[in-house]
């Protein structure tokens, strides 16, 4: 085992392209027990019709979220992320493989019961959502940008393949009575396996990568606290050092700091997802009107916009397309605001393509300008104050969620 400090600068960047790859892995993890169970809301629509399951179970996710990001980011410095992510995997673990069983006890039947045994694995989803989101970003702002992009292109990835497979079941059970119910059961054990393979991943592979101790290494260097277990499982020891009480290594901008100095960001982040989720998944499922696809409609719209969202976070790569102004950033997310009408107007006098068209732009809109904020935002700070200010940035991000579902 390695002491700290051992990293040569020219090995830094062995293993780039596999770092990219598993956090790609990673983020798709992150979303996706929810993805799956956003995606077969038509069939929870049909099992549970009078207790509005999309919206309800929307509401019961983000208040969860929210309260466990915001107690996690106040105690940041504090927590072992090993111990934090690999949780937040392993919840989503089980809690998917929960949704099996409740189906499979009650032979898919709805119910108060199941009703409730549903809500309360959307609480799960959304705690877990809380620990691995924050705590992978965190982790990931202190290695380079592309690592972050690739992530939150596996969150946006979790919902535009889940809304792919959602078609290809809705067609190859169309003409069974039980056909959602069997899609829903593929869609949950395809999940839970997948789920498990990112505990795996995070446990066993991703320490282990060069570039990633490297830069936990040199975050560790500068006072961090939080990767010394995760540097342990990738061969590192980290060792007591004579300057370890030095007040420059142990100086550090405060949360409040941090806040103020990045506050157009996280208003940013704020203001991007109160308005996605004023209108996806709830309008969409419920207000969007009758129209020639029928009950195919609904699957539509949700794979429109996450299959856009997917796309958007990719545009950046492209160069010259990456926005980086911080007021061009305002000036976009405050313009996004301008969806709310046109949704209204297109829902009372517009056709279906017009409706597809706006939904894309949603989703389009909303992966380009997280992309853009989340990867300019961690710049130019040390290890500790890059972790905490991820993991703020989630915060912001979750708390525009959380608003965004309850004005919807």
């Amino acid at each position: 085992m390695s002491t700290l400090g051992g990293n040569d600068a020219p090995d830094k960047l062995k293993g780039k392209y596999a770092a990219v790859v598993l956090c790609w892995i990673l983020g798709f993890g992150s979303l996706l027990s929810w993805s799956s169970m956003l995606t077969i809301g038509d069939y929870y629509m049909v099992v549970f019709r009078t207790y509005h399951p999309l919206r309800v179970l929307t509401l019961v996710y983000q208040p969860f979220a929210f309260v466990t990001i915001s107690i996690l980011s106040y105690h940041e410095a504090k927590l072992n992320t090993r111990k934090r992510n690999l949780f937040g995997y392993s919840l989503f673990f089980v809690s998917s493989f929960m949704v099996l069983v409740v189906n499979l006890a009650t032979s898919g039947k709805g119910g108060v019961g199941s009703y409730v045994g549903i809500c309360v694995i959307s609480a799960c989803f959304g705690v877990a959502d809380a620990f691995c989101q924050g705590g992978m970003v965190g982790d990931l702002s202190l290695i380079p940008p592309e690592m972050v992009q690739s992530f939150f292109a596996g969150l946006a990835a979790s919902g535009a393949l889940t809304s792919a497979l959602r078609l290809i079941t809705k067609a190859a059970f169309a003409n069974r009575n039980d056909g959602p119910r069997k899609g829903a059961i593929i869609f949950f054990a395809l999940t839970s396996f997948a789920e498990l393979l990112c505990v795996l991943v995070y446990a066993f592979i991703f320490p282990k990568l060069s570039i990633v101790k490297y830069y936990r290494a040199k975050a560790a260097s500068e006072g961090s606290k939080t990767v010394a277990a995760d540097l342990a499982a990738g061969g590192i020891q980290t060792i007591p050092s004579q300057d370890e009480e030095d007040p420059k290594l142990l100086d550090r901008l405060t949360n409040k700091e941090l806040i103020f100095q990045n506050i157009d960001y996280a208003i940013d982040l704020f203001l991007i997802y109160v308005l996605t989720l004023s209108i996806f998944p709830g309008f969409l499922s419920e207000n969007s009107g009758s129209h020639s696809l029928g009950s195919w409609y609904e699957v539509v719209l949700f794979a429109m916009h996450n299959v856009w969202d997917l796309v958007g976070r990719y545009v950046p790569l492209i160069k010259g397309l990456m926005l980086e102004s911080r007021k061009g950033l305002m000036i976009a997310s405050l313009f996004r605001f301008s969806f709310i009408p046109a949704f209204y107007f297109t829902t009372k006098y517009a056709g279906q393509g017009w409706m597809l068209m706006l939904t894309s732009l949603l989703g389009l809109s909303n992966g380009y300008l997280t992309v853009c904020v989340m990867t300019a935002a961690p710049k130019g700070y040390k290890g500790p104050e890059q972790n905490a200010l991820g993991n703020l940035l989630v915060l912001f991000l979750l708390g525009g969620l959380f608003a965004g579902v309850t004005l919807d």
